[in-house]
């Protein structure tokens, strides 16, 4: 059932959502060669702890899992699309890298993922990342009162074929708030016009994925939860929780 926000339940959900910025922009500072994902998990662990704040990932344990996820961010990197377990992998020049995470404070979460290439980059590994963020731009563009979600999925999904790029189906964002996965769901691609109507007071995580390949396909790993894309191609997600108000979108996780 989607819970609609009040502007102090807003306001609240912001302050949640510094929390995950700083430790984004904690991670991005820290990634390099030779640092390991575990290492990168810590730093983000740190920040959460300085602000008072409790991890929603850590133990996070949908239906689909084989096991509580282990950490506080999801770090996924090259052919992995999201849900990567950090681990000692330490990161390589030319690593394409992307971490989610989330961060509760007071009761309230934010969710968000960046996307950044480790030393060197390639120049189709750039075009991938700068086109998730153009994605995710068209998305937060349309979530305005009297849209719909239709309207979201279709300007996050047109951003990402019209560039030729894969988009993993049935994932995508989704209402966050008291908990980190609420209703209702925001596909990465649909129709315009349907869906539910967009209100004030609706928070949303809104979260494109892209393949680099322009392939859909994608499997789980042996761990269960992360998803790597079918022909080992590299893959982006970005993310930000976005507050549907009169006067626009809220962007609650800006970095």
């Amino acid at each position: 059932m989607m819970e609609l926000k009040t502007d102090t339940s807003i306001d609240a959900m912001y302050a949640a959502g510094q929390v995950v910025g700083r430790a984004l922009t904690a991670v991005r500072d820290a990634a390099d060669v030779g640092v390991s994902l575990l290492e990168l998990d810590e730093v983000a662990h740190q920040v959460l702890r300085d602000a008072g704040a409790r991890s929603p990932f850590l133990g996070y344990h949908p239906s689909f899992a084989p096991t509580p996820f282990p950490s506080v961010i999801c770090a996924s990197v090259n052919d992995a699309i999201v849900h990567g377990i950090p681990d000692g992998h330490r990161l390589r020049d030319g690593d394409l890298v992307s971490i989610d995470c989330g961060a509760e404070l007071d009761g309230w979460v934010g969710d968000s993922a960046i996307s950044f290439v480790v030393g060197e980059p390639r120049a189709e590994d750039l075009r991938l990342v700068e086109t998730a963020e153009r994605a995710l731009a068209a998305g937060i563009g349309a979530a305005v009162p009297g849209n719909r979600i239709g309207d979201i999925a279709n300007a996050i999904g047109s951003v990402c074929r019209s560039a030729g790029y894969g988009i993993p189906d049935g994932f995508g964002g989704h209402g966050v708030g008291r908990r980190m996965h609420e209703d209702p769901p925001v596909p990465n691609e649909g129709r315009p016009g349907r869906g539910l109507r967009l209100r004030h007071g609706m928070v949303l995580a809104i979260e494109p994925m892209l393949i680099g390949s322009g392939a859909d396909g994608y499997h789980a790993a042996p761990d269960g939860w992360t998803l790597r894309t079918n022909d080992g191609s590299r893959a982006a997600h970005t993310e930000h929780t976005v507050a549907i108000t009169d006067t626009g979108p809220r962007i609650l996780t800006a970095r």
